[in-house]
């Protein structure tokens, strides 16, 4: 058997096409109950990076036919000893050699680019939840990377929603939160609060559980919060948005993100919840968390699955998840390989 690795150009729509493929048939075997491959997001992610970020993409070919492909996403304005792998190898061509050769070519790239450290994910089975196979992990413990945090992802059943139970909990925490509005938007953040927004989310990589992770703060500004802004909209991600205000200062103290896809309206994912550590104790999370699940429903009716990822140490948030009804489905490893 011959292994044949090569760049994928922005430009080359076959390759790019074979990559898909690729992806949507790990995915269908992989995570069955997760969204179609989107081939939007997917194209996107190649053709219109994040503002910051220099990714690489290759694909491997098993005697010509495609087998499997990595994209690496290099960070350019923080972080700039690490970077991020996603390696996928097609069902059909596993255990023959390609995801190895494509980990040989991701580390030469590293370390021609003066990287240290990779990070990849790989998913786990829970006690009494779907089965998930072994091999990601297995794979990752291989190439001598280490498993630096342990993620849980928590799914909630739209159709089944405690309205009174979300009613009573929003009334109890605005009691802890006089002197807040909340807000609402879809889509582009309003200028008025832009810089606020950059600050918080900015704020996430230092104040989220990292575990073993060596991940430094983002330094997120106006700029590049328009420029992650622009990269969703070509991924296809419909985006909403509550946040509070704190009326004496004007300034937004809490935020909250779910997001839909191009590939499936049934499903959203709960993305950045974060609260200024100022304002923290207020309950403003929870009431941004069901402010921002109700602003969704009531503009995506077709959404009935809601996914999010917390670190298993996040007692905190998770509790907030729980309330609203998310259970947990699988768990998600990141695995670090210092180069």
């Amino acid at each position: 058997m011959t292994i044949t690795i090569t760049p994928i150009d922005a430009a080359d729509q076959a390759a790019i096409d074979e990559a898909y493929r690729i992806g949507a048939a790990a995915n269908d075997a992989d995570l069955p109950d997760f969204p179609p491959f989107c081939r939007r997001r997917f194209e996107a992610a190649i053709r219109h990076p994040m503002p910051g970020n220099a990714p690489l993409w290759a694909l491997a070919r098993l005697d010509g036919v495609p087998a499997g492909y990595v994209g690496l996403d290099l960070p350019q304005l923080d972080n700039t000893e690490n970077a991020a792998a996603d390696l996928v190898v097609h069902p059909a061509y596993r255990r023959r050699g390609v995801g190895r050769a494509l980990h040989e070519h991701v580390v030469r790239l590293l370390r021609e680019r003066g990287r240290k450290r990779v990070l990849g994910m790989a998913v786990s089975a829970l006690p009494g939840g779907p089965e998930r196979s072994v091999a990601g992990a297995a794979f990752a413990a291989s190439t001598g990377a280490q498993p630096a945090l342990v993620e849980v992802r928590r799914r909630l059943d739209a159709t089944r929603l405690d309205h009174d139970g979300l009613d009573a909990a929003l009334a109890g925490a605005r009691t802890r939160a006089a002197g807040y509005r909340v807000l609402h938007w879809q889509g582009r953040t309003p200028d008025e609060y832009v810089a606020d927004i950059a600050y918080l989310d900015g704020r996430l990589m230092a104040d989220a559980p990292l575990g073993d992770v060596e991940w430094e703060p983002e330094r997120i500004d106006a700029d590049r919060v328009r420029g992650i802004e622009r990269a969703l909209e070509a991924r296809g991600r419909r985006r909403y948005h509550t946040a509070v205000r704190h009326e004496d200062s004007g300034r937004v103290v809490a935020w909250t993100l779910l997001d839909v896809g191009d590939s499936a309206d049934w499903h959203a994912f709960q993305q950045i919840t974060i609260v200024d550590p100022a304002h923290r104790g207020r309950r403003l999370g929870l009431i941004v968390k069901i402010e921002n699940l109700r602003h969704l429903l009531a503009r995506e009716p077709a959404v009935r699955a809601i996914d999010t990822f917390n670190a298993a140490v996040n007692s905190h948030m998770i509790a907030i998840n729980e309330q609203l009804g998310f259970r947990p489905v699988d768990g998600w490893t990141d695995w670090q390989l210092t180069i």
